[in-house]
C-alpha cells in the first residue's frame, strides 16, 4: 500500500471520521474477543481455566467436545434446537412474506386496521402471557410438543417481519407486478417469481433476527416441554451446572457448539443482510 495515499485517506476521515472508525474496531473486539475466550476455554480442563482462564492451553485436546456429544446428549438437544428452529423460521418467512406482499401492494379498506393488528404483536411478548399460553395449547394437546412450541415462536415472530416485509414490499415500484399482470401472469406467479426474489435481502434480515432468539430462548422450552428427550440446547447445557461445582470445560465446549449454528447463518446470508441493510441508502 503507498504511505502518501494512506495519509490522505487518513486526512479525508477526519478526526470524526477517525473516532467513529476507533469505536467499530472496539465494537469488534467486543464481539470477537469473548468468541476467542469461549473457544479456548472450551479445549481446556476445568482447573486450567481457573489457573490461567487467559491463557493458551497447555495441551490442545477435544475431551470436552466428545464429553458434551456422547454423556451430556447433546446431539439429541441439538437435533430438537434444528427441528424447533428451522419449523418456526418457515412459518415466520412464508405467512410474513404473504403477508407483507397483500399489506404492502394491495390498497382495501381493512388494509391500515390489520397492518396496526399485526404491530400490536410487537407489543405482547411471549413471556407477558405464559399462563394462558399454557392453558391454550394444553386444550389443543400440545404441551410437551415440539409442534406448539413452533406455533408460540411463529407467533412471536410474525408481527416483526411482517412489519419489515411490507414496508419493502411497498417500495418496490409498481410497474413490475403490473407487468407481469399484462404477460398472464397469475397473482400467485407475481408474488413467487417477481416480488419475493427482490426482498431476499430482507427475507434474511428476518431470518437473523427471528432466529437468535429462538435458538437461544431458555424459558418457554422450560415451560412447555417437560420430556428430557425433547429439550432445547440451552436446556441441555445445565447439565453441567452441579449443586456445588460446575463442570466449565464441557459447559464451554457446549457454548461453543450452540454458537455455531447461528454464526455460520450470518455468514452465509452476511451478504444478503448486508444489502437489506442498505437498501434506499443510495440511488442509481
Amino acid at each position: 500500500m503507498n504511505p502518501s495515499r494512506s495519509s490522505n485517506a487518513w486526512r479525508r476521515l477526519g478526526p470524526s471520521g477517525i473516532f467513529l472508525f476507533g469505536l467499530l474496531i472496539l465494537n469488534a473486539l467486543g464481539v470477537i474477543l469473548p468468541l476467542l475466550l469461549m473457544l479456548i476455554s472450551a479445549i481446556k480442563p476445568t482447573p486450567e481455566i481457573f489457573a490461567s482462564p487467559f491463557a493458551l492451553p497447555q495441551t490442545w485436546s477435544l475431551d470436552n467436545f466428545a464429553k458434551v456429544w456422547e454423556s451430556g446428549r447433546f446431539d439429541l438437544y441439538f437435533r430438537n434446537s434444528i427441528l424447533i428452529t428451522v419449523g418456526a423460521e418457515i412459518l415466520i418467512l412464508g405467512f410474513s412474506a404473504m403477508a407483507g406482499y397483500a399489506l404492502g401492494r394491495f390498497k382495501f379498506r381493512l388494509n391500515d386496521a390489520i397492518y396496526v393488528f399485526f404491530l400490536a404483536g410487537l407489543m405482547f411478548p411471549a413471556k407477558l402471557v405464559l399462563v394462558p399460553l399454557f392453558v391454550q395449547l394444553k386444550e389443543m394437546g400440545l404441551i410437551n410438543s415440539h409442534f406448539g412450541l413452533i406455533l408460540v415462536y411463529a407467533a412471536g415472530g410474525i408481527p416483526a417481519a411482517v412489519f419489515i416485509l411490507t414496508g419493502f414490499f411497498r417500495a418496490l415500484p409498481s410497474d413490475l407486478d403490473n407487468a407481469a399482470r399484462i404477460d398472464g401472469a397469475s397473482e400467485w406467479q407475481v408474488f413467487w417469481k417477481v416480488m419475493l426474489p427482490l426482498v431476499r435481502p430482507q427475507l434474511a434480515i428476518v431470518a437473523i433476527y427471528t432466529a437468535i432468539p429462538i435458538w437461544n430462548d431458555f424459558l418457554l422450552p422450560l415451560v412447555f416441554l417437560q420430556d428430557p428427550t425433547l429439550k432445547t440446547v440451552p436446556q441441555g447445557l445445565t447439565v453441567f451446572f452441579g449443586e456445588y461445582a460446575t463442570d466449565y470445560g464441557p459447559l464451554f465446549a457446549g457454548l461453543t457448539l450452540a454458537a455455531m449454528p447461528l454464526i455460520l447463518l450470518y455468514l452465509l446470508l452476511s451478504e444478503q443482510f448486508i444489502k437489506g441493510l442498505t437498501a434506499g441508502a443510495t440511488k442509481g
